[in-house]
C-alpha cells in the first residue's frame, strides 16, 4: 500500500508540474488576432484585436498613433512614404518633411520634430508643437493635408497641397 501511495503522489506531482509548465509557456503569448501588453512589473494582459478600436499613447494629445484596421486594398506600402518630401505651406511657399524608417519625423518649417505612423495606407505625422500632417495618395497624386493643433486626422484640413518625395526609394 505504501508503494502505491508513493507512486500516486509522484505521478500527481509530475502531472501538476507538466500542467503548470504548459500553462506558463502559453500564458501571455498572443494567438492570431490578439495583442499582449506586458507591464513593468512583468504581468501580462491579452486583448482580442476585434475588441480594440484604436491604440492611443500618452504624449500625443490623445491622437491615435495607430488605428487597428486593415490597410485598404490597393493602398501604397509604408516604404512609399520614407524619405524627404517637398510640400506646400498653404500660402504658396514650400518646406520639407522627412520621414525616417524608425518613425521619427522632421519638419523644416519652424524646425520641428515629430513622429509618424503608417495608418490605413497613409503617413500620419504628429508634430511636437501639436500640429499634424498626413500624406495621402488621392487620384494617383500625393498630397499633404495639414491640421492645426487640437484637430484630428478626420477633421477638415486647414490646407491641402501637393507633396513630392525628393528621395524616393525602391520599395
Amino acid at each position: 500500500m505504501r508503494k502505491f501511495v508513493v507512486r500516486f503522489a509522484a505521478c500527481a506531482a509530475l502531472v501538476l508540474g507538466v500542467a503548470a509548465l504548459a500553462a506558463q509557456t502559453h500564458a501571455g503569448k498572443a494567438a492570431p488576432g490578439q495583442i499582449v501588453i506586458v507591464f513593468k512589473d512583468g504581468h501580462r494582459q491579452t486583448f482580442n484585436l476585434a475588441d480594440v478600436a484604436r491604440l492611443e499613447f500618452s504624449g500625443t494629445g490623445g491622437v491615435p498613433i495607430s488605428e487597428v484596421a486593415p490597410t485598404p486594398p490597393g493602398a501604397l506600402p509604408r516604404g512609399h512614404f520614407l524619405g524627404k518630401w517637398e510640400v506646400g505651406d498653404g500660402s504658396g511657399g514650400t518646406f520639407y518633411i522627412t520621414l525616417d524608417e524608425n518613425g521619427s519625423a522632421w519638419r523644416s518649417l519652424h524646425r520641428v520634430h515629430g513622429h509618424w505612423a503608417y495608418v490605413n495606407g497613409e503617413a500620419r505625422v504628429t508634430w511636437d508643437d501639436g500640429a499634424m500632417d498626413a500624406i495621402r495618395r488621392i487620384d494617383g497624386k500625393d498630397q499633404k493635408f495639414a491640421y492645426r493643433a487640437g484637430k484630428t486626422f478626420t477633421s477638415e484640413p486647414d490646407n491641402v497641397t501637393d507633396a513630392h518625395n525628393t528621395s524616393p526609394r525602391p520599395i
